[in-house]
């Protein structure tokens, strides 16, 4: 385990109990799932209707599912089924350490669930990878067959990040995180579309450009522009939300 991840990788908050499916006006089922390695996990299930598209949302490394509501009413108001769930370590999830390898384990956990057991086929389900979570999207596609792939805001990896903040220093060595998104792009076939915005502070569109560049076909580039790194789906409005929906629509022949 190496603690300065713990540090400068992983920055979860703690859950807060509310009535959230009240306040959300979203059709929110709890969730509890085991990872692939036996974690106990939480997320929320809300479908759209039973033979919707299924999308399975990997999000990034700060705050936990609560931080994600709003977005998630976009998405459903689309006419998605969104299975929205939180990493070990993260909201109501089981209190372990985040580690590379358990958030892999977490994210195929999540796979599971919906295939085995809400029994939606592959051919429905949408990996989407936010920041981070673009790295553990990308793992699943590796090991499970899926209809598409979105990545939003990605890096190529912890290394690429790393150089970028500290000059070129090997900071990279320090920390046990590596997600190499980079190294696992070429070797995946199905279509995926990457979007990024073109102010993002955090990570900067030239990352999100490396990893576009580095996919194998068919891939697709979308720029939100105006956008941050974390009001994407503000700043894109209803051009990003139809690129979405065309994307998917286009992916699984609807």
């Amino acid at each position: 385990m190496n603690l300065l991840d713990q540090l400068f990788v992983y920055h979860p908050e703690p859950w807060e109990e509310r009535d959230w499916r009240g306040s959300s006006r979203l059709p929110l089922e709890d969730v509890w799932f085991p990872a692939a390695d036996g974690a106990r996990l939480f997320g929320w299930y809300a479908e759209a209707h039973a033979t919707s598209a299924v999308l399975i949302w990997c999000h990034g490394n700060g705050g936990n599912i609560i931080h994600r509501l709003e977005n998630l009413r976009y998405l459903h108001q689309l006419g998605l089924s969104v299975f929205l769930f939180d990493y070990r370590g993260y909201g109501r999830s089981q209190s372990l350490r985040p580690t590379e390898s358990g958030l892999y384990h977490d994210a195929l956990g999540a796979y599971d669930y919906v295939t085995r057991k809400r029994l939606v086929r592959p051919e429905r389900l949408v990996l989407f990878g936010r920041s981070l979570g673009a790295a553990v999207a990308a793992e699943v596609a590796v090991q499970r067959p899926a209809a598409a792939l979105i990545l939003e805001s990605p890096f190529p990896s912890v290394e690429a990040v790393a150089r970028y903040y500290y000059g070129g220093l090997p900071v990279h060595w320090l920390l046990g995180a590596q997600y190499r998104l980079i190294d696992r792009l070429p070797h995946l076939s199905l279509p995926k579309l990457i979007l990024h915005g073109d102010r993002d502070r955090i990570i900067p569109i030239q990352f999100g450009r490396q990893v576009f560049e580095a996919a194998k076909p068919p891939k697709e580039w979308y720029v939100i522009h105006g956008a941050d790194h974390n009001d994407t789906y503000q700043a894109g409005g209803g051009p990003y939300f139809r690129r979405i929906t065309e994307f998917i629509r286009d992916s699984l022949g609807r």
